[in-house]
């Protein structure tokens, strides 16, 4: 047992040595970890080389760069001093006319102009600057003309009656030249009418009836068609020197519009509100123009040959135009009224959209119209033939 015991305690020696070495053993290793392997002397001797150590140094930032001076300013180039002019010879002076109510005043001797010193550089624009300045004094304390208004526009006027013969000589008639004229009795006309509207056609009747008493009158033409209605236009007013003169000039389809001739004053206004135009003896509404076309041929027909021009300014319900009537000559026409001799006369059309109008006036009749129609400018018309007259 003695034997044993000494055994292990010499095991428990060995194994604590082994453990000691073990832990040192250790401990050298970190120690060579943190302070390096140590350099050993080699066998073949060098020269001493000197060593050379580097560390990085941050480099200092660079100063700001420093404004570039400015070039200084040019100078001004110097305005080149002016020739001096050379004299011209004094013109004689011409004497002005002097009115005759005013006294002329005693010329003055006039002083030698002093010779004017040469422009300098300097002086130059200084006085250029003061002459500107002095203008512009003048001109800022000098009143501003007075605008005159403008002159007003010169209003129409009407050209009355023209009658122009066939080979173009013109004839006017002012207020003191009255054509001739012969008024038609009080007649009493019942047409046939046919007519076309929007492509539809239609059938309907129509009278005219012409009433006076030597001084007033008054006519009224009616057209009457069936799911259309009617339409009536009158024409009232004087008779004279000029034949009718009309005063009011109406015209009815739904309700009435209407023309007001006031001849003293040269003005014919309307209901409708529109503009006034002016007018003279001779100007007519639209249906007193045809019994004026009438009364003017009937008084000489030998005036009125074919080619001949009546120019008339005619009146409806809202403005004036001019209507232009040329003679085409006689034709013989065949109506409900029977076979009838009549002069045909045509509305010459004075801007695109006028109506055409082509009229017969019966000479058995006193010129009264026989037969018209009417064509509007988008094909639209209306025809009246005559089927019977008789007194009113």
């Amino acid at each position: 047992m003695p034997q044993r015991a000494g055994i292990q305690s010499v095991e428990v020696g060995l194994a604590h040595r082994q453990l000691l070495r073990t832990v040192l053993l250790v401990l050298a290793l970190h120690l060579l970890a943190l302070w390096g392997w140590p350099q050993l002397p080699t066998t073949t001797a060098t020269p001493p080389q000197a060593a050379m150590q580097t560390r990085s140094i941050a480099a200092p930032a660079p100063p700001a760069p420093e404004p570039a001076p400015r070039p200084p300013p040019k100078p001004k180039p110097k305005p080149k001093p002016k020739p001096k002019p050379r004299p011209a010879p004094a013109p004689e002076p011409i004497p002005e006319p002097v009115p005759e109510f005013i006294p002329a005043p005693e010329p003055e001797p006039a002083p030698e102009p002093a010779p004017a010193p040469e422009p300098t550089a300097e002086s130059a624009p200084a006085a250029t600057t003061e002459t500107a300045t002095e203008t512009a004094a003048e001109t800022a304390a000098a009143p501003p003309a007075p605008e005159l208004p403008p002159a007003p526009p010169a209003e129409p006027q009407d050209p009355g009656l023209q009658i122009t013969a066939a080979d173009g000589q013109a004839r006017s008639l002012g207020r003191d030249n009255a054509p001739a004229v012969r008024v038609p009795p009080p007649t009493r006309l019942a047409f046939e009418v046919h007519g076309e509207v929007k492509r539809f056609r239609y059938s309907a009747s129509a009278e005219l009836l012409w009433q006076h008493d030597g001084q007033q009158y008054q006519a009224k033409q009616e057209i009457r068609a069936f799911l259309i209605g009617s339409r009536a236009q009158t024409s009232v007013g004087q008779l004279g020197a000029w034949g009718l003169q009309p005063q009011r000039f109406g015209d009815r389809v739904r309700s009435e519009q209407a023309a007001h001739f006031d001849f003293d004053a040269g003005r014919v206004t309307f209901s409708a509100n529109t503009p006034a135009a002016p007018i003279v003896p001779g100007a007519q509404d639209r249906l007193s123009v045809f019994i004026e076309l009438a009364s003017l041929i009937a008084a000489a027909p030998e005036n009125y040959p074919s080619g001949t021009q009546l120019a008339l300014t005619t009146a409806s319900a809202r403005a004036v135009n001019r209507w232009v009537f040329r003679v085409v000559g006689p034709e013989l026409l065949q109506l409900p009224a029977g076979s009838i001799e009549a002069l045909k006369l045509e509305r010459v059309p004075q801007a695109e959209y006028d109506q055409q109008a082509d009229l017969w006036l019966a000479p058995s009749l006193h010129y009264l119209p026989v037969r018209l129609r009417i064509t509007q400018s988008n094909g639209d018309f209306v025809e009246l033939q005559l089927k019977d007259s008789s007194p009113p």
